[in-house]
């Protein structure tokens, strides 16, 4: 992947209020293997490319890490309520999880088990669209970037299911809901 599509996804970042404020106090978030990932990112683009507000439609930020040391809900729950103080004056929840310990709870949340990550960028790559399996973090030079099926998914708006994890109902519910706040949106069907 070329520089041109990531300087473009900086450029929104930097230009949300919502993201800036998350990447530019990075070092208050503290946590392994840590990114910014999914929706937030997703639809503030999406807000851009449709003339949105920038904070239109985005319910929470997504913030994950991979812990594989420490397993304990105690411990994900402590750095969750230490990061939600941090940015406190932000009008979105702030939503922490170390994707190391997912699969001790995702069968009784989803119906059935996975296997477990073996790091962040293996937990993004099974996020539910392409779009939205994206991660940012600051880094030397500038942001940092996951992207595991690229960028012009996210950056031409289109929605397309990753089955990597998901079913087809998880998928169908999320589309209903962007949908919903972004009618522009290019979705690709399950089928397809």
């Amino acid at each position: 992947m070329g520089s041109e599509p990531l300087l473009e996804l900086q450029a929104i970042a930097s230009e949300s209020p919502l993201l800036s404020s998350v990447l530019g106090n990075w070092d208050k978030i503290a946590l392994p293997d840590c990114w910014l990932v999914a929706g937030a990112i997703a639809q503030t683009v999406w807000n851009r490319a449709f003339a949105f507000p920038p904070a239109h439609g985005i319910n929470d930020i997504d913030i994950v890490y991979f812990d594989a040391d420490d397993l304990s809900e105690d411990t994900e729950a402590e750095h969750s309520a230490r990061i939600r103080q941090a940015f406190s004056g932000l009008p979105v929840w702030i939503d922490i999880k170390n994707e190391a310990r997912v699969h001790l709870w995702y069968e009784a949340r989803f119906g059935y088990p996975m296997e477990p990550y073996t790091s962040t960028a293996d937990a993004i790559a099974t996020f539910p669209t392409t779009a939205t399996a994206i991660g940012l973090r600051p880094g030397l030079a500038g942001l940092e970037l996951c992207a595991p099926y690229g960028l012009s998914d996210l950056l031409g708006a289109v929605v397309r299911p990753n089955k990597a994890q998901i079913t087809r109902e998880i998928y169908e519910r999320k589309v209903d809901r962007w949908t919903s706040l972004w009618p522009q949106l290019e979705i690709i069907g399950w089928d397809r």
